[in-house]
C-alpha cells in the first residue's frame, strides 16, 4: 500500500510511518476520504500533536474529509484523549488524531475514532482499510461541500470533566509541588496550567511545544533522568512524564526514583478501587500486582489483548469503571472517557496523595516487590508469528495464554512474547519479584527467541 517504498504500519492503532518516505500528504488525504465515506459523511473532529509535520498532514486530512462530504471541526493542537472526548461532546460521527504517539519525531500517524469516541476495533479497521484499498472514490460535488470550523475550548471541556471526577477541593488545599516533563508535546501547552488549576506549584521541563523532542518521546525510566534530578533538587511531591500526545504517563516519586509505567496503572487502580470496588480490565502486558490489588479490594480482574480499544471493549463487557495498559502507563477511567489519558492519570495521583496525606515513596514501598524488563527483536510479521507459534507448542503443557502472542504465567510474574501493534518488531517482556530472577528469565527466553529466528527460513 506504500507508493514510495517507505515502511507503513496498518493496525488497530491506525496508520503510521516515516513522513515523506512512507506517510505522505496524498496518502493521508486518501485515508481521510476513505474514513469519511466509511463513517457515512457527517461531522468529524480532528486534532494533532506538536510534531512539525502535523499541520501539513492535518490539512491533507481535512481536504480528504471535505472530499467525502464531511463537515470538519478542527480542534488544533490537543491531546489525543481530548480528540476522542470531543467526538461525543460535539455529536460527531468520528474523529482523527494526527499523532505518532511515542514514535520518533520523523514519524507521524492517523488514529481513527468512531462515533462513540473510542478507536476503531479490529473489524472496523479492516473494513476501513478495505474502503481505502478499493479506491475509486466518488467525491462530493462542489454544491455539497461543507464547512470547516474551529473549536478552541476542547481541552477546557476535557479538563472540566476531570475536575468534576476528582476531589479537586482537597487536591487544591494540599498545595502539592509537582514537576512535569511535557516532552515538547501537547503537554507543553496544557499540563502546567492544568496542574496549576489543581492548586499545584509547577516546575516544567521540555515545555516548548515545537515537537522537537529534547528526550526520547516514550516516557520510559531510562529517558527521565533530568526529571528525576529536578524532583530531587526541588523536593517535589511527585513528578509526571508524558508522551507527545498525552495518553501515556510515568511517575517519579518524591525521592527522585523513576517508577515503572506499570506502577502508574497499579497505583491508579488501587486508589479508585478503594472508593469504588468493582471489576477491572487490563491488557496482558500489565503487572501481576494488579491481581493482588483487585483481589484485596474485592473486585474481579479481566484480561484483554494489548491495545487501547481491546481494553476498552473488555471494560464494557465486564462493566469495569477503570482499567489500563501497564506497559505504557495508560490509565483508562470511564468516568471521564473510555480512553488512555495522562491528564486523568495525573489528577488521580494528586487525589491519592491529597486524601492519604502520605508520601508517594511510602505508598510505593508498601507494594510487593516487582521487577519488569523487556527486549525487542527486529522481526517481520512472518518471523514473529513463527516465534510465537514455536513457543506455544514448546510450553503447551504449562498452559500459556495464547489469545495475544504467548504469555506464560509464573508464580510471581509472567513472560510475554508478542508482535508490536505499532512497529515491525517482536517484544519480549518478563516480570518477577526480584531483579535476579527477572534477568535470568529474560536471558533464557531471549536465547530461545534468537534460536528460533535463526531457524526461520
Amino acid at each position: 500500500m506504500n507508493q514510495n517504498g517507505g515502511f507503513l504500519k496498518f493496525s488497530e492503532s491506525g496508520v503510521r510511518g516515516v513522513v515523506g518516505t512512507g506517510l505522505t500528504p496524498r496518502l493521508v488525504a486518501d485515508l481521510a476520504t476513505a474514513f469519511g465515506l466509511y463513517q457515512g459523511g457527517g461531522r468529524v473532529v480532528i486534532g494533532r500533536d506538536t510534531r512539525p509535520t502535523g499541520e501539513m498532514l492535518e490539512r491533507a486530512a481535512v481536504a480528504g474529509l471535505l472530499a467525502a462530504g464531511c463537515q470538519v471541526i478542527c480542534l488544533g493542537v490537543v491531546p489525543t484523549p481530548t480528540v476522542q472526548l470531543m467526538v461525543r461532546e460535539l455529536g460527531a460521527v468520528g474523529g482523527i488524531a494526527v499523532t505518532a504517539s511515542h514514535n520518533p519525531v520523523e514519524w507521524n500517524a492517523l488514529k481513527f475514532a468512531g462515533s462513540n469516541g473510542t478507536f476503531l476495533d479490529a473489524t472496523e479497521v479492516s473494513e476501513l482499510f478495505d474502503v481505502y484499498s478499493q479506491g475509486g472514490y466518488e467525491y462530493a460535488p462542489e454544491s455539497e461541500l461543507r464547512d470547516v470550523s474551529q473549536y478552541a475550548r476542547a481541552f477546557a471541556d476535557h479538563s472540566r470533566k476531570i475536575f468534576q471526577a476528582v476531589d479537586a477541593k482537597t487536591i487544591r488545599n494540599r498545595r502539592l509541588k509537582v514537576a512535569v516533563d511535557c516532552c515538547n508535546g501537547v503537554g507543553a501547552l496544557y499540563s502546567p496550567g492544568f496542574l496549576e488549576k489543581l492548586g499545584c506549584e509547577v516546575l516544567a521541563l521540555n515545555d516548548t511545544p515545537d515537537g522537537l523532542f529534547r528526550r526520547a518521546p516514550e516516557p520510559l525510566p531510562e529517558h527521565l533522568g533530568e526529571l528525576a534530578e529536578l524532583v530531587r533538587r526541588e523536593r517535589c511531591d511527585i513528578g509526571f512524564a508524558q508522551d507527545p500526545d498525552g495518553d501515556r504517563l510515568t511517575l517519579v516519586d518524591n525521592t527522585g526514583r523513576v517508577l515503572s509505567p506499570q506502577l502508574t496503572v497499579a497505583l491508579a487502580l488501587e486508589h479508585i478501587l478503594e472508593a469504588y470496588p468493582g471489576p477491572v480490565a487490563v491488557n496482558l502486558q500489565t503487572t501481576h500486582l494488579v491481581d493482588r490489588i483487585v483481589a484485596e479490594c474485592g473486585g474481579e480482574l479481566f484480561y484483554s489483548k494489548v491495545g487501547e480499544i481491546n481494553v476498552v471493549q473488555r471494560m464494557r463487557e465486564c462493566g469495569a469503571a477503570i482499567g489500563g495498559e501497564g506497559n505504557c502507563g495508560g490509565i483508562i477511567w470511564r468516568r471521564v472517557h473510555p480512553g488512555r489519558d495522562s491528564f486523568s492519570g495525573m489528577a488521580i495521583m494528586l487525589e491519592m496523595l491529597a486524601l492519604s496525606g502520605e508520601k508517594l515513596s511510602d505508598i510505593v514501598d508498601s507494594l510487593p516487590p516487582c521487577c519488569n524488563r523487556s527486549l525487542r527483536f527486529d522481526a517481520s510479521p512472518l518471523e514473529a508469528r513463527r516465534v510465537v507459534e514455536t513457543l506455544c507448542r514448546r510450553y503447551e503443557a504449562e498452559r500459556p495464554l495464547t489469545f495475544d502472542g504467548f504469555r506464560l504465567n509464573r508464580p510471581n510474574g509472567w513472560v510475554l512474547v508478542r508482535s508490536s501493534n505499532t512497529e515491525r518488531i517482536l517484544r519480549l517482556n518478563v516480570e518477577s519479584e526480584t531483579e535476579a530472577e527477572t534477568e535470568a528469565l529474560l536471558t533464557r527466553f531471549a536465547e530461545e527467541i534468537k534460536e528460533i529466528l535463526k531457524e526461520t527460513p
